[in-house]
């Protein structure tokens, strides 16, 4: 038996919440403009207060409210898959296990708190969202959660994104989505999140009918991911799996690989590890500091590490992962070492992705794709010591939608950057 279905009845009913778990207690947002700690008045003017609530909260869990509940079990729960192929052609004694969030409308994991933002937005009368996305899995997930609940989308894409991958554009537009190149003052620039987050955060704070909302980085953020570490959970125990040895996921922000480690954060026997590119290495290379989540300065301060608000990464594929800054709960797992980093060229990336599609028939995202290939590599160690070790990586979403890269590398034109 290669794949593990746990029956709808057994999804998840609560999130769980890391941040009565973590080595130290995070440190607070600061206002933008006064630099002290910001409270939930100061969040206000851009998100609900039942996502400001959990962003503070130090409940361990939080109730999955049933709205939420009932569009989730569209594709919920979702696979737990052994990659027996693989690991047959790399010879490896590891057994290699994936969580597939691909089978999500949207194609990928943004989709778990795509959602429940929508929801908490739509129940406190907001009747329009803004978004930033990079390489379009989460502009396409809030627009099909935005149409659930009836609340209007705009998406500023990081343009070298939009350019490179047109049909994200057309099923965000397709699900009601309203979706423009960012930086929107400079169509010569590339873009980047950050400057994404600028647009996304200035157009929300204009109109009083609007809130912004985040993919990524924030604490609501990586609770709503958790369901997926939860299921992942009693999936391997169907398995026969005591626990996994080690839990892999590409970092950008840190909302998939939140979602799949911190279920597992308080037994010290599993391994943690993110996996970032080696052209915006900032977990590897970074500092820990406050700094703002956009590129100009209207966010909240957070504390992470980053490589400068300013910074603009090169336009690889692997767009999700384009972001000069953290999730201060990973930043804080990383710091404190509980948790792992690495950084990777993306040409070794797509190098396992078409091996993995090709043993496994899956093809991953390049985000997900620095998360096969972390995997690939533990497996093949596992095969230089002999060892049997568990290891459990997200399959955070397809890579339909960027058959370009694929073209790109096939054909020896992909910059390993």
């Amino acid at each position: 038996m290669t794949r593990f279905h746990l029956p709808a009845e057994s999804m998840p009913t609560a999130w769980f919440n890391a941040l009565p778990s973590l080595p130290e207690p995070l440190q607070p947002p600061l206002h933008p403009a006064t630099r002290e700690p910001a409270g939930p008045d100061d969040l206000a003017p851009l998100f609900p207060m039942g996502l400001i609530a959990q962003e503070m909260s130090t409940d361990v869990w939080i109730d999955i409210p049933g709205e939420v509940i009932d569009i989730l079990r569209l594709w919920r729960p979702t696979p737990l898959v052994r990659a027996e192929r693989l690991e047959k052609e790399l010879g490896t004694p590891a057994r290699i296990y994936y969580k597939d969030e691909s089978v999500s409308p949207s194609g990928s994991h943004k989709t778990n708190t795509a959602v429940a933002q929508a929801f908490y937005n739509q129940a406190e009368g907001t009747k329009r969202l803004t978004t930033e996305t990079g390489a379009g899995q989460w502009g396409t997930a809030l627009s099909f959660a935005c149409a659930q609940f009836d609340v209007e989308c705009k998406v500023y894409m990081v343009r070298a994104s939009y350019e490179q991958k047109p049909y994200r554009r057309v099923i965000m537009e397709t699900w009601g989505g309203s979706v423009v190149p960012s930086p929107v003052d400079d169509p010569s620039h590339p873009g980047s999140l950050g400057l994404a987050i600028t647009d996304a955060v200035r157009d929300a704070a204009g109109r009083d009918d609007t809130h912004y909302s985040l993919g990524s980085v924030l604490n609501h953020v990586l609770l709503h991911q958790t369901i997926i570490g939860l299921e992942a959970r009693d999936q391997l125990a169907l398995a026969g799996e005591e626990r996994p040895d080690v839990v892999i996921a590409s970092c950008g922000g840190g909302s998939n690989l939140g979602g799949i480690a911190l279920p597992f954060l308080d037994d010290r026997d599993v391994r943690l590890v993110a996996v970032e590119p080696s052209s915006c290495p900032t977990l590897t290379e970074g500092r820990f500091d406050y700094d703002f989540g956009d590129s100009v300065g209207m966010t909240p301060l957070l504390p992470m590490y980053t490589l400068g608000h300013d910074f603009v990464p090169p336009s690889i594929h692997a767009g999700g992962l384009r972001y000069h800054g953290d999730s201060p709960i990973i930043s804080n797992l990383v710091k404190a070492g509980r948790m792992e980093a690495l950084a990777l060229p993306q040409g070794k990336t797509f190098e396992a992705s078409v091996q993995f599609a090709r043993a496994e028939g899956k093809v991953p995202a390049p985000e997900t794709g620095h998360a096969v290939r972390a995997a690939v590599d533990e497996a093949l160690a596992a095969k230089e010591t002999g060892e049997e070790k568990v290891i459990l990586f997200n399959f955070s979403g397809h890579g339909f939608l960027d058959l370009s890269a694929y073209d790109d590398y096939l054909h020896d034109r992909l910059i390993d950057a």
